[in-house]
């Protein structure tokens, strides 16, 4: 499985790379919190309308231990994208090294009054 470091994605993130961020959770997972310019995919339908074969991929959830980006990796390899990879962080990584989140349940979104469901 190829992976990817937290800071391996930050710089690329950061260079703006040409390269498709793909969050493997759910609509509302996806809503609540992910990672600047991310794209949710979380079924093989959703992932050919937003993929191309030749794409660079990264996919993530959650965090390290949690299955759907080791899934979605696995998927997207024996359907031919050939340059797909895995960060194992996820969410909880990210978070953690103070990088920024997007979604209604983001440190940025935390400082509004609104309850984030609303």
């Amino acid at each position: 499985m190829s992976l990817i470091t937290r800071e391996e994605l930050k710089e690329k993130l950061d260079r703006k790379d040409d390269f498709k961020l793909v969050m493997t959770l759910g609509e509302w997972a996806f809503r609540a919190k992910h990672i600047p310019g991310s794209l949710s995919v979380d079924t093989s339908d959703s992932a050919t309308d937003a993929l191309d074969v030749g794409d660079e991929i990264v996919v993530y959830c959650s965090h390290e231990t949690c299955a759907a980006s080791r899934y979605a990796l696995m998927a997207l390899e024996k359907a031919g994208y050939g340059n797909v990879r895995r960060y194992a962080g996820g969410i909880a990584d990210w978070e953690e090294a103070g990088y920024p989140l997007e979604g209604e349940w983001s440190t940025e979104a935390a400082g509004s009054n609104s309850w984030p469901l609303s």
